[in-house]
């Protein structure tokens, strides 16, 4: 769940859709396309719907999608279509995009060449309705589907203020990504005269945790969904709250003198042995931001220190408030979920493993599971450590075009399988799903 940086450049992005340069108006340029529900939207017709276009043009957030890919990732680009911008009714107020500070933001891309498909997608971490564009939205436009994002309804890291009660926020995220879903379901339906032949989710950590509950919950709207390191969030653990506090413990002493007790600790928590090069990253980055700002969210009458946060013991009303958001493992639509064996905010152990345990036992539909040896949270790092690491979106890209050949021609993906990071070849680019 990576954190958002800050500092989007939304008065540059104001002036874009006031008048974008490569943005068309006129007749067929979506002055007539209508998202359902929208408070407020703005079409305009792009000679490039992917980041090579609109990060020139104006409609995207560089600062959205900064550090979700490795340097040397290959993308498409050329793909003339509709852009739709816009919000659904909210009260809450961190979204500065497109200068509207309005939460609720979605976009809507809808290419000239259709294949009959939706992607929808929701943010990673606490990041806005653009994160996704480079590493979701530029493929899926080029294979002709159109696609949809959303911001989850709240931003920043201070989300947790939004609601009224704790869960209330990322209760939220849920019901956005369903809100957007429908709508553009229609609003696919609108542009090429036929509602879409089928419809998957996509996700990458919170975003994951989002294709997640979607397939639990609301199948009937989709056809499958790709979950890329999906945040597991349950009532009797594990979740956030069990693994990050003994590491917020035990990382001090370890960093100081090597410790061998507290590094013991840290392998405890699920941190994977091999990957403590990249425990001072998530030390200053991550852990302790992420363990306050969640805990904010589910149990703000808690004032003492994050590291020695017990949620076992805490009261039972943090743990309803949890379980509202719970993930269950009963998936009645197909899902394939991937996660790097290195992750050292999201362990592996303590969340995709556990969850397709949770999918074995409960789960309604066909499921795959790619461990990506050596891969980690967040693919930026890999241009740290290009010997040691390997980027996750290029085995997400495979997964796509597996889950796409499972679900319209009948044909099963690999088995599941621990995936063996390549001695050679452009594994930037490139992901075999066969171990």
């Amino acid at each position: 769940m990576p954190i958002v940086r800050t500092a989007l450049t939304a008065g540059a992005l104001t002036a874009a859709l006031a008048s974008p340069a490569h943005a068309h108006d006129g007749p067929g340029c979506g002055s007539g396309l209508t998202v359902p529900g929208a408070e407020k939207q703005v079409a305009a017709c792009l000679d490039d719907l992917t980041t090579a276009g609109t990060t020139g043009s104006g409609h995207t957030v560089p600062a959205d999608w900064a550090g979700l890919h490795a340097a040397g990732t290959r993308n498409p680009a050329g793909v003339p279509g509709i852009q739709l911008d816009g919000y659904f009714p909210d009260t809450s107020t961190t979204n500065a995009n497109n200068g509207w500070n309005h939460d609720a933001q979605f976009v809507v891309r809808l290419p000239e060449r259709w294949n009959g498909g939706l992607v929808v997608a929701g943010s990673p971490g606490t990041r806005r309705q653009y994160a996704n564009d480079f590493t979701i939205s530029d493929w899926a436009l080029a294979k002709g589907y159109a696609y949809a994002a959303t911001d989850k309804g709240n931003t920043g890291t201070e989300f947790y203020k939004d609601g009224r009660r704790p869960g209330d926020a990322v209760v939220e995220w849920n019901d956005r990504l369903t809100q957007l879903t429908r709508a553009a379901r229609k609003v696919v339906a609108e542009r090429y005269g036929r509602s879409p032949r089928r419809t998957y989710a996509a996700g990458i950590s919170n975003g994951g945790y989002l294709v997640r509950w979607q397939l639990e919950n609301h199948p009937e709207l989709y056809d499958g969904g790709i979950d890329a390191e999906g945040t597991l969030w349950r009532a009797g653990g594990p979740n956030l709250f069990t693994y990050l506090p003994p590491i917020l413990r035990a990382y001090p002493s370890y960093a100081a003198t090597g410790d061998p007790s507290a590094h013991k600790a840290l392998l405890k928590a699920d941190l994977a042995p091999g990957s403590e090069f990249l425990w001072p990253f998530h030390d200053q980055i991550y852990w302790g931001l992420t363990q306050r700002i969640y805990r904010e969210e589910f149990d703000p009458a808690y004032t003492g220190e994050e590291a020695a946060y017990n949620y076992a013991a805490r009261p039972k009303k943090v743990h309803r408030a949890v379980a509202r958001v719970a993930l269950t493992g009963r998936i009645r639509k197909p899902l394939i979920t991937l996660q790097g064996t290195y992750d050292s905010l999201l362990p592996i152990k303590t969340d995709s493993d556990f969850y397709a345990k949770l999918v074995r036992v409960g789960g309604k539909a066909s499921y795959r599971y790619y461990r990506v040896e050596a891969a980690n949270h967040v693919d930026g790092l890999y241009d740290s450590y290009p010997d040691r690491l390997r980027p996750l979106l290029p085995c997400m890209r495979s997964a796509f075009t597996a889950l796409e050949s499972w679900t319209q021609g009948g044909t099963p993906p690999p088995a599941s399988a621990t995936l063996s990071r390549p001695a050679s070849g452009d594994i930037v680019n490139t992901c075999s799903l066969d171990s």
